[in-house]
C-alpha cells in the first residue's frame, strides 16, 4: 500500500496477530502506554484497525520490512481520543517491537504516512501525543516537523488518576504549502 526504501506500510493480516500480541507483552514497548495487553485486547485493537481501514481508508497500519517481510509494528492514522484536545482530529502514531528501535524505521514509516495523508486526505493538519517522559516518541515528532503545543498539555481521560502516564503533551503538524506555480 505505502512503500519506502526499506518498509511496506499496509493493512493488517491475520499473521500479524501473534507478533503484535508479543509486542503488547513487552514491558519496554508498553512502558509509556499503560498495562500489558492480553491476546484478546491485542486482537481487538487489530479488529478495530481493520474496521477503521474499511470505513475511512486509513488506520494505524501494519509495518513490515521489505527485505524479509518481518512484522515491525504499526504506523498510521487514528481518530483523536474523545475528551482530549485531539478529539475531532486525526492523530499520527507509531509503535515498533523493541528489536526494531533506533534503526530509523519509525521515522521512515511516519514520513511515508505523512506523504500519504497530504495526498489522500483534505485535512489541515495532524496531531500526535505522548507522555513527557517518552523522549524517543516526542523526539521523533520533532524530527518529522511537528511542533509542540505546550499550552495544550492535558491529563488523558483514559488514564487513571495518580498514574505517571496521566499527563500528556501535544504536537501538531500543519498541511505543508506546496507551490504549484514553479
Amino acid at each position: 500500500m505505502i512503500e519506502t526504501e526499506r518498509l511496506i506500510v499496509r493493512p493488517w493480516r491475520d499473521t500479524d496477530r501473534a507478533p503484535f500480541a508479543a509486542m503488547g507483552q513487552d514491558p519496554e514497548v508498553t512502558r509509556f502506554l499503560g498495562p500489558l495487553r492480553s491476546r484478546a485486547e491485542s486482537d481487538g485493537l487489530i479488529d478495530r484497525m481493520i474496521a477503521m481501514q474499511a470505513e475511512h481508508g486509513y488506520c494505524l497500519w501494519a509495518v513490515e520490512r521489505r527485505v524479509d517481510t518481518a512484522f515491525l509494528g504499526f504506523c498510521g492514522l487514528n481518530a483523536g481520543p474523545m475528551g482530549t484536545p485531539l478529539e475531532g482530529g486525526l492523530e499520527i502514531g507509531w509503535r515498533l517491537a523493541r528489536a526494531y528501535w533506533r534503526q530509523g524505521y519509525a521515522r521512515e514509516a511516519a514520513l511515508a504516512c505523512l506523504d500519504w495523508t497530504w495526498v489522500n486526505l483534505a485535512i489541515d493538519g495532524l496531531f500526535s501525543m505522548t507522555v513527557p517522559a517518552n523522549t524517543a516518541s516526542w523526539g521523533l515528532m520533532e524530527r518529522i516537523g511537528m511542533r509542540r503545543l505546550a499550552d495544550q498539555d492535558f491529563d488523558h481521560p483514559g488514564v487513571p488518576d495518580g498514574s505517571p502516564l496521566k499527563r500528556h503533551i501535544l504536537y501538531r503538524l500543519d498541511r505543508p504549502f506546496i507551490n504549484h506555480l514553479r
